[in-house]
């Protein structure tokens, strides 16, 4: 739960410039990876992750969602491009529409209560989660994978040491 705007900010700063590195590296032929024939595909979560965000709106937040609608676009650098837009715009919604008090307000999700607080944290968990099955799908499709929380495989070859098996 965040108590205060400011650290959501600072989190979601941090969380954004990591997602965009993911983002950054897909490919057009990579969208269409999937893991198993029939569920999601790469394309398919890098979308959500760039839909979801607007979900906020629901919490009494303002602000533009992504062009492009519910279906997948075709190309990866689009996609990165509206995860950009609609993440800073999420950012700059938080922090000149609300302030520390009404992260404790209450609003009805699906049925159950939450605050709004606790909606910025699953936020930015969501957002964490999706990541790492877009990772995983990414090395399937041939990509290389960024440094997210520290090094990769290939950063440690590359840095002269041997990589963690």
């Amino acid at each position: 739960m965040f108590w205060r705007i400011e650290a959501f900010t600072q989190e979601w700063e941090e969380e954004r410039k990591i997602t965009e590195k993911v983002m950054a590296v897909l490919t057009d032929d990579s969208l269409h990876k999937q893991v198993i024939p029939g569920r999601r595909t790469l394309g398919d979560i890098a979308w959500h992750l760039t839909l979801s965000p607007h979900y906020m709106t629901g919490c009494g937040l303002s602000f533009d969602g992504p062009e492009g609608g519910a279906e997948v676009p075709e190309s990866a650098a689009f996609i990165a491009e509206q995860y950009g837009k609609v993440s800073l715009a999420l950012q700059n919604a938080v922090q000149t529409q609300w302030d520390d008090d009404r992260l404790q307000e209450v609003q009805e999700i699906m049925g159950q209560p939450y605050r709004k607080g606790e909606m910025l944290r699953f936020t930015l968990m969501h957002q964490a989660h999706h990541r790492g099955q877009m990772t995983v799908l990414m090395r399937q499709a041939g990509l290389r994978v960024p440094e997210v929380y520290g090094q990769t495989y290939e950063s440690w070859i590359e840095a002269g040491m041997e990589p963690l098996k």
